[in-house]
């Protein structure tokens, strides 16, 4: 199950110490519902990552400062340095999470 973010800080402290993929959604949203049922998947493909949740409404500063307009989005760092964003407003499939994350190993 992904970790969900509680804080600015423990958003901090991730983007600084780990190969984390941060995935911004919200429960009001259709589209990040979609991707629901397959992320745990993709989690265990990806094992060597962190993922971790960020509610987009209770963390609406995070979204403008790394400019997060749409959702699902994903933002990728590893120990501080952002290794590449897949950040739309269109619906994702698994197959285009996966292509994104494949290209961050």
């Amino acid at each position: 199950m992904m970790e969900k973010l509680q804080s600015i800080e423990q958003f901090n402290t991730f983007k600084e110490t780990k190969k984390v993929v941060f995935v911004f959604s919200a429960d009001w949203c259709p589209d990040c519902r979609f991707i629901d049922p397959f992320m745990p998947e993709v989690e265990a493909k990806f094992s060597d990552m962190t993922f971790v949740y960020v509610d987009r409404d209770e963390f609406i500063d995070i979204c403008a400062e790394n400019d997060i307009y749409g959702i699902p989005s994903f933002l990728a760092f590893n120990n501080g340095t952002e290794t590449g964003r897949f950040v739309s407003k269109d619906r994702k499939t698994q197959q285009e999470i996966e292509a994104f994350l494949a290209k961050l190993a």
